[in-house]
């Protein structure tokens, strides 16, 4: 069963042993934004397959709802090398929907 809910537009992310439900809220959107720039700029950027690893994880570790103090910003961004971008392509899709969308 998941953890993530699809209604409030959340993904899953694996990092070691521990599935982060990432949550795109209001707070975490801004931080990302305060570190990437214009969140439509973002958007267009991975349209056109110009997104990078380090604006990726950047995101990724900006809407880990309840981050846990142990994870660390670079294992974010491990998982997603370990995994490999098509498997962390899901959960992209789904933030950035609602970065577009809302709820």
């Amino acid at each position: 069963m998941s953890a993530a809910n699809a209604l409030r537009g959340e993904a899953e992310l694996r990092v070691g042993d521990h599935v982060h439900v990432l949550r795109p809220s209001f707070a975490a959107l801004v931080a990302a934004e305060g570190e990437l720039g214009p969140l439509f700029a973002l958007v267009e950027r991975a349209a056109d397959g110009r997104l990078g690893l380090g604006e990726l994880a950047c995101l990724f570790w900006h809407c880990v709802r309840d981050r846990p103090e142990t994870l660390t910003r670079e294992a974010v961004g491990e998982a997603v090398i370990a995994q490999g971008l098509a498997s962390a392509t899901p959960a992209l899709r789904v933030l950035l929907g609602q970065i577009l969308q809302g709820r």
